[in-house]
């Protein structure tokens, strides 16, 4: 029995686990159908979003116009104010058919834009999948997305914008035009449009002007795969001004050609041996009528640069930085005999940019530009090394970026080596020990530059040159003083130094500000502004480079009532090439000078436009830059406000020579104080110890006595130390609160009409410029009404013992209330007094001519004699004995009561006397 229940309910379990079985694999079935259908639902809904998205970006295609294909539409350009100024179009080109175009160039063009080309119908989808593949195995540009019909299309009928509605009208356009033409006529559109650089369309023109080839089937290999390369980026490819960047692009079509299979290996590498200059010919100046050909020649360049598309076909408008006015100064100043000499190869260049906007204003390109062979647009293209103007751009700027220096920084100008130690030497042989670096950049001392590159550091001096658009790939001790390997052109040296100017924000130098399509598209060609630098750093550049153009080297460039910052350079030959044309060994190629104002900053180059025997700036032509600099500015510059100075920088007066730098003191002369700058913080605090003004002997035998008969008092002294510049000061005061003050050469005074029965104290001081000598005192009774003159007992006699006379009793003063001595009648604001100035610290300047009683020079009173102001009413003469000095001008006595301390009649700008000194330092300090 038992046998039996277990096989009756293993049946039962095994038909149960059957059903679970058949259930699981229903579901199974059921989910899978489900998962199908749902994916199969997204693929018809895609597919239907995307024919519709894709039928939305088509519907404003424009028409497939053949008038465009043969007719290219000419580019309008506009200036600054949106004046029309030239038109570029209808450019002469050679027309070439399709069966003008060699193999070997069809086959360089076909591998390295569409090797696809017969067997897709306008748009080749598998490309576009092994353009992402190539691009990521042989580095990104090695291989296009777009046919070569596309290009076409894209070049005849629509902007350069990158969006997914262009690229889909390029498309269709694409497609349409593949059914309405024949591969080989497309071929034949493609080769006649593109651009070539240096203003040049079409492969057949492109052969002449390149190779001198005018028949394109005698294009050798090489030649062929570099006019196949070139179309990508035809101004970084031009093999004149970029060779290696044209050999390498070159390299990359015959690696392609191999690849596809056009040519062998072997054929590829030999080709790529062949050096790209040994291929060119002469260059040659593109021969047309456009105006401002100059500044027209960099507008090409950036729009095709940056918005990829035929300027001279593509029906555009181009608006532009450009102010007519400078553009024709520059080049009628360029062109004039005036400053030039008629030395042979003889050239020069001028960038004017806009300091706060990088926006270009003038370009003049070259003297004589007509006259030219190879048209070399001097002003935008490398011509050769900066000299001393790269030093605020790799030494001094990195120095007080990185290192916050003081422009009082001290640097020893001493014999001294380069790190492999070659010696450096200053241009004049001579060394002028420790010097401050603003005085290192003014005077452009070569071997304080090295030390301040030096201690910056090669790395942090290429950073903050870069930032400036140098676009320096490494960097060596020799630059510091200018000795770049690569040249640098006028418009990127203009470019560096708007930055200074600009608070330390760097705009590229450009001429486009937009373009505008056919079809009412706008691009912006604007560039960003970018801060690459501290402001205290372009601040004290700036403040340096002003002394450059006060004192030092470029003073022949100073305007003046314009604020301007520059700097010169020169340059010489390598001491191989100097000896291959038998020039000295100091024979300069290359003269400079770049500098700025708050509105307008200009590079200017002279030299030469080939090396030769002759290919020497005299003394006369490196002065040219400077005095071309001079002649733009003031025409285009009307002035304004100065550079600003930041809050990040503290401005103080120093004492010369100071190391570290001392604040100058109330005490230090004029002739030893320098204004130099700080970033803030780093600013000294101590003091200069310096002795105070010098203490002149006082004056002896000080008498005052009382003369019934005239009525007057007679007050004389003798002075031992008189010289020409020697004053007598006499504060006069009595005791019914009558004070004066006289000033005088003569040793001698008379007071005419005394107050009846006043007692009058006499304080003369002698003074010499700032010096003075302590006061000598003496006092004396007048008589009052009635009073017999014999009951003065010290009528006529020295003072009292136990009062101060002659100087001998200095500590007493006569005026120790500190209210001065300010006459009440004479109106000379003198405000006299104090102890600690003797009462002495007037308002010098305010009171001239406001005396009635100043008397006038020589004839007009008696020799010379004078009638100072008296206490009150009192009239006061000199004593008629005194005649000796004849011609002394009574406005000097009482244009100077009160005011001959500290503040003699200064300069009124900022801490130019001892008492604003101390303001200013005691001001900075609190902040």
């Amino acid at each position: 029995m038992s046998g039996e229940y277990r096989s009756r309910v293993e049946r039962k379990q095994a038909t149960k686990r059957t059903k679970q079985k058949k259930a699981k694999k229903r579901k199974s079935a059921s989910l899978f159908k489900k998962l199908a259908t749902a994916v199969l639902l997204f693929m018809i809904i895609g597919m239907v979003g995307g024919i519709a998205t894709f039928a939305y970006f088509i519907k404003d295609t424009p028409p497939l116009d053949e008038a465009k294909i043969k007719d290219p539409l000419s580019s309008t350009v506009y200036d600054m104010n949106g004046h029309k100024i030239a038109e570029l179009g209808g450019h002469k080109r050679t027309y070439i058919s399709y069966k003008d175009i060699p193999k070997v160039l069809e086959d360089a063009v076909l591998a390295t834009e569409d090797a696809r080309f017969y067997e897709h119908h306008g748009v080749d989808f598998v490309r576009l999948a092994g353009a992402v593949v190539a691009n990521v195995k042989e580095g990104f540009g090695s291989e296009g997305g777009s046919t070569i019909t596309q290009q076409v299309v894209k070049l005849t009928f629509l902007s350069s914008e990158k969006t997914l509605k262009r690229k889909a009208q390029e498309a269709w356009l694409a497609l349409r035009l593949e059914q309405k033409y024949s591969k080989h006529e497309i071929l034949e559109m493609y080769f006649n449009k593109i651009y070539y650089s240096d203003g040049i369309y079409g492969v057949a023109k492109a052969a002449e002007y390149y190779f001198g080839k005018t028949n394109l089937k005698d294009l050798t290999l090489p030649e062929a795969a570099l006019l196949a390369g070139m179309p990508q980026s035809p101004n970084n490819y031009n093999p004149y001004d970029h060779p290696e960047a044209a050999k390498k692009r070159r390299d990359v079509v015959l690696s392609l050609m191999a690849k596809h299979g056009f040519i062998t290996k072997e054929e590829a590498e030999k080709a790529k041996q062949v050096p790209i200059k040994s291929m060119l010919v002469e260059r040659k100046k593109h021969n047309n009528s456009i105006p401002y050909d100059s500044f027209i020649d960099e507008v090409i360049k950036e729009v095709t640069d940056q918005a990829n598309v035929n300027v001279f076909e593509d029906g555009l408008k181009i608006y532009t930085t450009l102010d007519q006015d400078a553009q024709k100064y520059v080049e009628d100043l360029l062109n004039s005999d005036t400053l030039f000499t008629n030395k042979k190869d003889l050239q020069s260049a001028i960038a004017l940019i806009d300091t706060k906007t990088g926006e270009i204003r003038a370009l003049g390109g070259g003297r004589h530009r007509e006259n030219v062979t190879f048209g070399f647009n001097y002003a935008i293209q490398p011509v050769g090394q900066p000299g001393s103007s790269i030093k605020p751009i790799l030494d001094y700027g990195p120095a007080i970026e990185y290192l916050k220096w003081s422009t009082a920084h001290q640097i020893v100008d001493e014999p001294y080596s380069y790190s492999n130690g070659k010696p450096i030497r200053n241009a004049d042989r001579r060394y002028l020990g420790p010097i401050t670096m603003r005085y290192a950049l003014a005077k452009s001392r070569n071997i304080p530059a090295l030390k301040a590159f030096q201690a910056v550091g090669k790395e942090r001096a290429k950073e903050f040159a870069n930032r400036l658009g140098m676009g320096l790939d490494e960097v060596h001790e020799a630059y510091a003083i200018g000795g770049l390997e690569n040249r640098v052109s006028p418009l990127q040296m203009a470019g560096a130094y708007s930055a200074f100017g600009n608070n330390g924000v760097y705009i590229k130098p450009h001429a486009v500000t937009k373009i505008v399509f056919p079809d009412g598209t706008e691009m912006n060609l604007k560039p960003k502004p970018k801060k690459v630098m501290k402001d205290y750093t372009a601040y004290m550049i700036t403040d340096m480079l002003k002394s450059v153009v006060q004192y030092g080297t470029g003073t022949l460039a100073n305007v003046p009532g314009l604020h301007i910052a520059g700097k010169t350079g020169t340059t010489n030959y390598p001491s191989e090439i100097a000896r291959k044309y038998g020039l000295s060994e100091r024979a300069v190629p290359d003269s400079w000078f770049v500098g700025y104002t708050p509105n307008y900053t200009a590079a200017v180059w002279t030299g030469f436009s080939k090396r030769s025997s002759t290919a020497d700036l005299t003394d006369r032509e490196q002065k040219i830059s400077r005095l071309l600099f001079k002649r733009v500015i003031s025409h285009i510059d009307d002035g304004g406000s100065d550079f600003k100075m930041p809050k990040s920088v503290v401005k103080l007066p120093i004492k010369k020579g100071s190391n570290p730098p001392k604040l100058a003191s109330k005490y230090t002369p004029e002739s030893e104080v320098t204004y130099e700058c700080f970033v803030r913080g780093t600013e000294p605090t101590e003091v200069a110890k310096d002795d105070g003004p010098e203490t002149l002997p006082s004056v002896t035998n000080l008498q005052a006595a009382y003369n019934q008969a005239t009525n007057s008092i007679v007050v004389s002294w003798n002075y031992s130390n008189a010289n020409g510049d020697t004053v007598f000061e006499i504060r006069i005061k009595n005791d019914k609160g009558e004070q004066d003050v006289v000033m005088t050469r003569e040793q001698s005074i008379i007071v005419n009409n005394p107050s009846p029965g006043a007692v009058y104290t006499f304080a003369v001081y002698a003074k010499e410029g700032e010096s003075q000598s302590k006061p000598a005192l003496t006092s004396v009774r007048v008589p009052g009404e009635g009073e017999n003159i014999q009951g003065n007992e010290n009528q006529g006699q020295t003072p009292p013992s136990d009062q101060p006379n002659q100087g001998t009793n200095n500590e007493q003063q006569p005026n120790e209330n500190g209210n001065g001595t300010n006459g009440n009648n004479n109106e000379n604001n003198g405000n006299n007094g104090n102890d600690d100035n003797h009462g002495n610290n007037g308002n010098n300047g305010e009171n001239n001519g406001n005396n009635d009683n100043n008397g006038n020079s020589g004839g007009d009173n008696s020799g010379g004699t004078t009638s100072p102001t008296p206490p009150s009413t009192n009239p006061t003469t000199p004593p008629s004995q005194n005649n000796n000095n004849g011609g002394t001008n009574g406005n000097t006595q009482h244009n100077n009561i009160g005011n001959n301390n500290n503040n003699t009649q200064r300069n009124n700008s900022i801490g130019t006397n001892a008492g604003q000194r101390s303001d200013l330092i005691q001001k900075q300090n609190e902040n």
